[in-house]
């Protein structure tokens, strides 16, 4: 939900109109009660604020008492609502430790209702004290529990009332105003989903990834694997014919002009020790052979450009990045320019892993679930950015599925494209792309985090 909440704020939805939306949600939801006294017990995340804001609105309806966790680690938006909360004739209470928490239990047997905003979402692991004294106390009394968008961990709820749509079995969702392109369309809180690396992180902690491509087009494999490094994979390998000039990627050589039967020896043992390999760029049309032998032994594999043919190589977990031609090569199905039905056109081929259908649109589907990339800009025509995605898509599936790596992938490239052209117009090459999609990937303030 984080993430759709993000995309909402890139599309112009304040983070703080939500929440004014889901506390009004939440009121509503609060009268049907007909309580006359009101207990909300509030958290230090946008949860509590959600109850905050649900605290004014009920204010002049009934008796509302707020207990509220008095936290160093109150969010901006929660502490907003509580400087708000302070002009309403509301009763607010706040808590820092268990015994604050207990000195205050008659308000518990009192209460006609008790609304629980402690933690929902941001909830993870085992509830400490003082949020737990809180709970039992809820639980032991007779007055029905109403959950903000998931109940806290422990917690009875009566009911639970959802936004947007329902995160526990059983919730009543309301919508709060999140445009749809929030969900169904990649975003800056697709990078939420990222994996923070850790200080005490050795080499190679990044992951591995190897190349496979080049022979008659070499320049293909280097921007690939230099795009891995800049999206953060900490080793590259790249086997290929001819030597890279290029101290940062390590060069697997090979004999003869092509990668050839021959070379598996050398191949298979890399693919094997691989977080994840890529195949395809620049390969040319003579290795195919070589692909769908190795495939078997890949756990992670992105399957691009020339890997793009029948048989199609299958690893344990796939990715295929096909522009519309590829894609008609693999699958017999010509795809329309519409979204919507190229979407409709994956699901249909039914190949065995994840699809990135590349387009003015880009479409990322495993058959089941679809998002598409609306980022990028008619510069990015240029030769060799699609070698550029794969190196994106493929560092990032060290850490993430397929279907996530792909969406993220997407998104990035398409946005660093923009940052591009920007500078160079339709003058911008795909090497270009390279500097800036470290800004984009891992600099989140210019996304506005």
């Amino acid at each position: 939900m984080r993430r759709i909440d993000r995309n909402a704020q890139s599309l112009g939805i304040s983070g703080l109109e939500l929440m004014e939306s889901a506390g009004s949600a939440l009121s509503m939801v609060a009268r049907g009660y007909h309580a006359k006294t009101i207990l909300i017990l509030c958290g230090s995340g946008n949860n509590g604020g959600d109850g905050m804001v649900a605290a004014r609105h009920l204010a002049g309806e009934a008796e509302v008492f707020v207990l509220w966790y008095d936290s160093k680690n109150l969010t901006p938006l929660a502490a907003c609502q509580a400087e708000r909360m302070k002009n309403c004739s509301v009763h607010k209470i706040r808590f820092r430790c268990r015994e604050e928490v207990s000195s205050h239990a008659s308000l518990f047997s009192r209460a006609d209702l008790i609304i629980d905003a402690l933690l929902g979402t941001g909830g993870r692991g085992t509830v400490r004290e003082p949020i737990r004294t809180c709970i039992e106390l809820a639980n032991q009394t007779p007055a029905p529990i109403l959950s903000v968008d998931l109940p806290s961990p422990g917690i009875m709820p009566d009911k639970v009332c959802a936004f947007h749509r329902a995160k526990t079995e059983g919730a009543e969702v309301y919508e709060i105003g999140i445009p749809i392109l929030a969900e169904i369309a990649t975003g800056p809180g697709d990078l939420l989903l990222m994996h923070d690396r850790k200080r005490d992180a050795h080499k190679g902690a990044g992951g591995e990834v190897l190349v496979i491509g080049g022979g008659p087009y070499q320049g293909a494999p280097w921007l690939s694997g230099l795009a891995a490094l800049r999206a953060g994979a900490d080793i590259v390998r790249i086997v290929t014919p001819h030597y890279l000039p290029e101290p940062d990627l390590i060069h697997i050589p090979v004999m003869g002009n092509s990668i050839s039967t021959p070379d598996l020896d050398t191949i298979i043992p890399l693919c094997e020790r691989s977080d994840v390999v890529l195949s395809g760029p620049g390969l040319g049309t003579r290795s195919h052979d070589v692909i769908t032998a190795i495939a078997s032994h890949i756990k992670k594999g992105v399957f691009d450009a020339d890997s793009l043919k029948n048989p199609l190589p299958q690893a344990e977990e796939s990715l295929f990045t096909p522009h519309a031609g590829e894609f008609e090569r693999i699958t017999g199905i010509k795809p329309e320019a519409t979204p919507r039905v190229r979407a409709q056109s994956i699901k249909q081929a039914g190949l065995p892993g994840t699809v990135l259908l590349k387009g003015p649109v880009d479409v990322v589907s495993d058959g089941t679930k679809v998002r598409f990339n609306l980022t990028g800009t008619p510069a990015m025509t240029t030769g060799g950015t699609g070698d550029v995605l794969a190196g994106v898509c493929a560092a990032l599936m060290v850490d993430l599925p397929a279907f996530e790596a792909a969406c993220i992938g997407a998104y990035v490239t398409g946005r660093a494209g923009e940052q591009i052209t920007g500078i160079y117009g339709c003058g911008m090459t795909a090497r270009d792309l390279l500097t800036a999609i470290p800004q984009v990937l891992f600099g989140r303030t210019s996304e506005g985090e």
